[in-house]
């Protein structure tokens, strides 16, 4: 599977760099991680919730990097997930901003079959990947991932409030709502 998402930060890209290369920083606005580890000074362990209440566990190795423009890493070993991924910073237009531009890649266990049952329990990567990007916006402009009264639990809400893609309503969706 392959994944692109794309944000702007108001900061500089060197801020922006620095706080993503601090790898222990990821699972504060990635909600999938539990926990990232350096192990070495371009190796770390990573640990992630999969659907089921599994867990996931790789090694991974910055093979690419330029710093406060570009790292790249990739799962070495007997990865659980095998994955590579790539995040460019990229100065914006407006000359204090960050276009953050992110391409991932990873197979998931299962195949078709493991995608689709990931998507009915509102598992969506694409979607992740967008909320973890605006959960980044939201930790590097305002220190915190803004919570609301409905979901005042991070994490948990997503077991709570599954998101799954938008899709067409249902032929009985729709005669309900013409009679409302």
């Amino acid at each position: 599977m392959d994944l692109t998402a794309t944000t702007t930060i108001r900061k500089p890209a060197s801020d922006v760099y620095a706080f993503w290369r601090h790898l222990e920083n990821l699972p504060a606005f990635m909600s999938h991680l539990d926990e990232v580890r350096s192990t070495g000074e371009r190796t770390s362990h990573w640990t992630a919730s999969a659907p089921f209440g599994r867990t996931v566990e790789w090694d991974a190795e910055i093979d690419d990097e330029v710093p406060g423009t570009r790292i790249g890493w990739r799962s070495t070993g007997d990865a659980d997930v095998p994955n590579t991924g790539k995040v460019w910073f990229v100065p914006a237009p407006d000359g204090v901003s960050t276009e953050v531009h992110v391409v991932l890649a990873y197979d998931i266990p299962g195949g078709s079959l493991g995608k689709a049952v990931a998507r009915y329990f509102g598992e969506e990567p694409h979607q992740q990947l967008d909320d973890d990007l605006r959960r980044l916006k939201q930790v590097l402009e305002t220190g915190e991932v803004v919570r609301s009264d409905g979901a005042p639990w991070g994490k948990r809400a997503r077991h709570e409030f599954p998101q799954r893609p938008a899709q067409p309503l249902s032929a009985e969706e729709l005669a309900k709502g013409a009679q409302a």
